[in-house]
């Protein structure tokens, strides 16, 4: 299961500078507008301590992480929804994504220019915000037209559509987002289609220098306070761009010099991770620690089917045990004998840190 976040912006406030970090590849990241056209992709991993805790149990050969795919979008400009700086181009690689981290940018250096001559949190956020509505009210507006034949006739479908679109509309009108507007499963459902860009869940990078130990992760002071605003998480993106080049000894003392306890980047794979809204299931033994991504209420038959499709058509049961009473037992064996490995049918909703074997009948 691939799940991807799109890295979005204004030019030059860092986010090839953050992708580069995060993915150690050395895309462009200049100082000039549009370095960016065709996004550029990669995938990294997602920091899980449970991981390396079984593996040590199981004497596993390997540790295979759980990963999300990033994508580096060009810089958006003020009317970009019209095709200003190859936007309509830009925009359409926003839709292909789950979710969007925008990096906003709070550093004052004058060395690198601002697309509008000025640094200023808010404005910027209106600006991308602004054109992902405008992209979203041109979406919804030419879907609506096309409706009228089959509302006409009575199409069910169409019309739960046209009432929900209709719904979206007046939002964005009101330069409310898409995801404003409370909609039931079967609207939802067919909105989703239209991959609206202000559906899609989000949250803010302020790219800020200066974050000392105590504001480590805080919005900077200016950050934005918004009513039904994203997460903002802080980063210092140079830094974060530094620390990734040292070997893991020096990062390690680095930080320790900086006072810093976790890693930016580390932060930020987490916070898109809950921002998914996924978790992860565990299998773990002598060959490998494996950790697989699935989304919240998944039940059991559709996560096994995540490691193999015929897990899921021949599935019977599932062997489900917490990773910390795993450790705690000393291995399945001893888990066994307590009485602490369940087993679980087509019902159970795997839950965040389950080890699970499946028993599977081709």
């Amino acid at each position: 299961m691939s799940f991807s976040i799109g890295i979005v912006g204004l030019p030059n406030v860092g986010k090839s500078t953050l992708f580069n970090a995060l993915t150690k590849q050395q895309a462009a990241a200049s100082n000039f507008p549009f370095t960016t056209i065709e996004p550029n992709v990669g995938v990294i991993n997602v920091p899980d301590e449970r991981l390396a805790k079984l593996a040590v149990l199981e004497k596993s050969e390997k540790i295979v992480p759980t990963s999300i795919e990033f994508v580096d979008i060009a810089g958006l400009v003020k009317g970009a929804a019209e095709g200003a700086g190859l936007g309509n181009k830009f925009l359409s690689h926003i839709r292909e994504v789950d979710a969007i981290v925008q990096v906003v940018r709070f550093f004052e250096n004058s060395d690198i220019i601002h697309v509008d001559g000025s640094v200023n949190p808010q404005r910027d956020i209106d600006v991308i915000n602004t054109e992902l509505m405008l992209a979203d009210l041109a979406a919804v507006s030419k879907r609506l037209e096309g409706l009228h034949r089959d509302v006409k006739s009575g199409d069910k479908e169409a019309i739960a559509l046209k009432d929900a679109l209709e719904k979206i509309k007046q939002a964005l009108d009101s330069s409310r987002p898409a995801k404003s507007v409370q909609l039931t499963d079967e609207p939802l459902r067919l909105v989703k289609q239209l991959q609206l860009l202000t559906m899609k869940p989000a949250l803010y990078v302020a790219n800020a220098t200066n974050q000392g130990p105590s504001q480590e992760g805080r919005p900077p002071s200016r950050a934005p306070i918004l009513e039904g605003a994203p997460p903002i998480i802080a980063l210092d993106v140079k830094l974060e761009s530094e620390l990734v080049e040292l070997k893991d000894e020096e990062r390690a003392e680095y930080m320790k010099e900086l006072g810093i306890q976790e890693s930016g980047l580390d932060r930020l794979a987490a916070a898109a991770y809950k921002l998914l809204d996924l978790i992860t299931f565990i299998t773990a033994g002598p060959k490998e620690s494996k950790a697989w991504t699935i989304k919240r209420g998944t039940k059991a038959p559709q996560a096994a089917g995540i490691i193999h499709t015929d897990f899921e058509k021949g599935f019977i049961k599932a062997e489900v045990i917490q990773w910390d009473k795993l450790l705690e037992a000393g291995g399945y064996a001893q888990a066994r004998d307590k009485g602490w490995l369940r087993l679980e049918g087509k019902e159970y909703v795997i839950t965040d840190g389950d080890v699970c074997h499946f028993r599977f009948n081709l």
